[in-house]
């Protein structure tokens, strides 16, 4: 869907506050940023409609567009990518063609897109940039909350925790058992977005599908490993790296179940506020990649101190198996933590 307007570059060159923005047939108006990372932007829009514009106009006119993700404010968060090479633009391709694969409530839907060419000085290289619409979640994302619980000494409690977790088990399921199988490749806190209701658990949404690839890949020689850990050294973030990316030999199968060890950490993260392993940051070099193959977790508070069961803990650690042939698979997660929301409902 994406395409280029000849007219609107001068608009697309610098996104400010209050202007608008054209991706595909529909304007937006920046309302404000939310956020920044890289040659990435992200701002807070909303749709601008004629004046004589009925119910089924915009983007709600657009029917491959699931109508429950239409706002009915015309609020929208859409994302801006600089990019400065043919590389990166293949990325933000892929980015895009991998996020239109899925349809799942716990997995942030890519609305509509739109890749521009931007003219530059006389003799430059062309360049482009490209515009990403998403739905809007104003609550942040599940590490903006847990570090906030953390400054006031607060936790989920156990079933919120439970219930957090099971829904993005749901959304990596999707991802898991697609045909072939996709990994997301860095679950993590700050990839998680919450939505708060009154009264209710929050809706948890896995976000960010830029690392998302194929999960299976067959490991054959020593540079095929070399290239997957400098892969991995980019796109997974490191405290939730599982150690196969860390340590690949030269004949190994690598599966979904990279997923299942950030998956734990993120459990423990929901807890406690970070990764297991986010202590070895600060201590020498070659620590942290030592805990990881180790699984050699921080020990999280226990007896009267803690405030989580002891079923909890023992979640965590059957996700970091260090050898992933061990690993349970998400439709084995995905038993047990119903089984623990049986037990805690009651």
């Amino acid at each position: 869907m994406g395409c280029s307007f000849s007219g609107l570059n001068a608009l697309y060159d610098s996104v400010g506050i209050g202007g608008d923005v054209w991706i595909n047939e529909n304007r937006f108006r920046v309302l404000r940023p939310l956020g920044d990372g890289g040659s990435a932007f992200v701002f807070l829009v909303k749709e601008v409609l004629p004046a004589e514009a009925g119910a089924a106009s915009g983007l709600a006119k657009n029917k491959s567009i699931d109508p429950s993700h239409i706002s009915g404010e015309g609020i929208y968060a859409m994302k801006k990518v600089l990019i400065q090479s043919e590389e990166q633009l293949e990325l933000v391709r892929q980015e895009i063609r991998i996020s239109t694969l899925f349809n799942h409530p716990n997995l942030l839907p890519l609305l509509d897109h739109a890749i521009i060419t931007v003219k530059g000085a006389k003799g430059a290289q062309q360049s482009h940039e490209a515009y990403l619409l998403f739905p809007v979640h104003l609550n942040g994302t599940l590490l903006d909350n847990t570090k906030e619980m953390q400054a006031k000494k607060e936790f989920f409690d156990t079933l919120t925790v439970l219930q957090l977790f099971r829904q993005l088990c749901a959304g990596l399921k999707h991802m898991h058992n697609f045909d072939p199988p996709y990994a997301h490749n860095d679950v993590k806190p700050g990839n998680v977005l919450l939505t708060q209701r009154k009264g209710q658990t929050p809706i948890a949404i896995l976000m960010d599908f830029g690392s998302a690839r194929p999960a299976r890949k067959q490991i054959r020689s020593h540079s095929e490993a070399v290239q997957l850990q400098e892969w991995a050294a980019e796109h997974s973030s490191a405290p939730f790296r599982a150690p196969e990316l860390w340590d690949c030999s030269s004949h190994a199968d690598i599966d979904e179940r990279t997923d299942i060890w950030s998956l734990g950490c993120t459990l423990y993260a929901i807890m406690y506020g970070e990764s297991p392993f986010e202590y070895a940051l600060t201590e020498p070099e070659g620590t942290l990649q030592s805990a990881i193959a180790n699984a050699q977790m921080k020990p999280p508070p226990s007896g009267p101190a803690s405030p989580y069961p002891e079923h909890l803990r023992q979640f965590v650690v059957w996700m970091l198996q260090p050898n992933p042939a061990v690993r349970p698979h998400i439709n084995d997660i995905i038993i047990h933590v119903d089984k623990l929301l049986s037990k805690f409902s009651s």
